[in-house]
């Protein structure tokens, strides 16, 4: 058996540890929100029957910020699986959340989402059903 010294033994793992340090992350992808139908979604808070909002869902990751609609904001995922994505956004000038969706169907989903938008909490249970077209 071979005995190195430890500057031999640094030699020989470093070069392997700085090529996998330089391997790219490969981003979230949020699969399931492309999996949604495109069309008009219709927003209900969970348990009543009025309406919030009705939106036309080109790209369901419009979802991920239902109170900060147009703001340009940056995106942390915390969780992206086949069935749901739970994403922190923040918004400047704006405020943040965090929504959780968690797909039912591609026509269902449920919407947890929470946070502070223009300077007031919110928090709200939604239930989100794709009703038709645009």
């Amino acid at each position: 058996m071979a005995i190195f010294s430890p500057f031999v033994r640094y030699s020989l793992v470093a070069p392997a540890l700085a090529v996998a340090t330089t391997v790219p992350a490969q981003a979230p992808s949020l699969a399931m929100l492309d999996r949604l139908e495109k069309g008009s979604w219709q927003l209900r808070e969970r348990g009543k029957d009025a309406v919030l909002q009705t939106v036309c869902v080109g790209d369901a990751r419009r979802m991920i910020q239902v109170y900060h609609p147009r703001a340009t904001c940056s995106r942390y995922v915390i969780e992206d699986t086949p069935g749901s994505v739970t994403v922190h956004y923040t918004c400047p000038g704006a405020g943040h959340g965090r929504t959780s969706i968690r797909s039912e169907t591609n026509r269902l989903v449920q919407i947890d989402t929470q946070g502070i938008a223009d300077g007031k909490p919110f928090s709200q249970a939604i239930e989100a059903r794709r009703t038709g077209g645009c």
